[in-house]
């Protein structure tokens, strides 16, 4: 993730993860159509591949990632109006690290994610 991080700037990356079990098992790096700094939009063929590849492995798609290029790693208000999933794990990668999130109903709390 952090790699494609990198290789998006300066716009904003992003991807899918693939769940199993509630354990992320899989992570797609997407084209974000955007190309923006601060916005991003998955490639929706890449999304349709993604959602191919996990369901013949029985897995799902189960959340997402994006990078902020400025280093913030908490959601912004664009990504917490975005989120139509409260189940879907969001997390958010800069330079300094990645977070993940569970966004619902205009809030959002942190997940810790295990080793």
């Amino acid at each position: 993730m952090r790699a494609h991080a990198r290789w998006a700037e300066p716009a904003e990356a992003c991807g899918l993860l693939a769940v199993s079990a509630e354990a992320v098992v899989f992570f797609y790096a997407c084209t974000n159509e955007d190309r923006s700094p601060v916005a991003f939009t998955v490639d929706p063929i890449e999304h349709f591949r993604a959602m191919q590849h996990a369901e013949s492995n029985g897995w799902q798609i189960g959340g997402s990632f994006h990078s902020h290029p400025s280093g913030s790693l908490s959601p912004s208000p664009a990504d917490i109006a975005a989120a139509l999933d409260p189940n879907w794990l969001y997390l958010i990668g800069s330079d300094v690290g990645v977070r993940a999130f569970r966004i619902a109903g205009g809030t959002f709390e942190e997940v810790v994610l295990g080793h």
